[in-house]
């Protein structure tokens, strides 16, 4: 399900959330987050990657990166600047360990054109919407807000707070996010997710 590029890419986001959280926590603390941070992550893209087949297309999961600073023909940077992987530890080290960023992998999507001729007619879904798009990064959310709820309620507080949090970070609709790719593909559709997340933020702020 996940390919040779992707899988050192989603390790290593999953130890710098790990640490980023769990910063100057006892060993027992980090290795309980990171076994919830590898479930959040892999809940999310698995999530997709399920979407993907039933709209005829790939994934490959990428790293956040930022290639322009500004909107002349001209902005772009000669390197992409990784982005998914220095925010958590800017975040943390300004908010002095109060939350850490957690929206640091992206995906990009590519249309099964054989495939999807053969089982709809030819070319009939050659090429990928905003609304298939957006379904596909929208499926990541509702995973893992439904699976907060299932954690919450099987008595894993900390799992269900990371899974909320998870959601809220990638729900912010700026650059290639996919908050970002939700609001293209349905304003609407967007407003009701992220309306649904920040009622589960106010209920981890108040009671886990």
């Amino acid at each position: 399900m996940f390919n040779k590029k992707e899988i050192p890419i989603i390790l290593v986001i999953m130890v710098i959330l790990t640490l980023t959280i769990s910063l100057i926590k006892s060993i027992e603390f980090f290795l309980y987050t990171l076994l919830a941070v590898f479930l959040v992550v892999i809940i999310n893209l698995v999530a997709k990657k399920i979407i993907c087949y039933y709209v005829d297309s790939e994934i490959e999961i990428k790293l956040w990166e930022i290639k322009r600073y500004g909107f002349k023909p001209k902005s772009y940077l000669k390197k992409p600047l990784p982005i998914g992987g220095i925010l958590p530890f800017l975040i943390t080290a300004l908010t002095l360990g109060f939350t850490t960023w957690m929206a640091c992998l992206v995906f990009e999507v590519t249309p099964k054109v054989y495939r999807a001729a053969k089982r709809h007619g030819l070319y009939r879904f050659s090429a990928m919407t905003e609304s298939h798009i957006g379904l596909i990064a929208a499926a990541g959310i509702i995973a893992n807000l439904v699976f907060a709820v299932i954690g919450y309620l099987l008595g894993f507080p900390e799992f269900a707070k990371i899974s909320i949090f998870y959601a809220f970070f990638n729900m912010i609709p700026i650059s290639n996010l996919d908050g970002n790719k939700i609001f293209f593909g349905s304003l609407v559709f967007w407003s009701f997710l992220a309306a649904i997340v920040l009622i589960g933020l106010a209920y981890v702020f108040l009671v886990v």
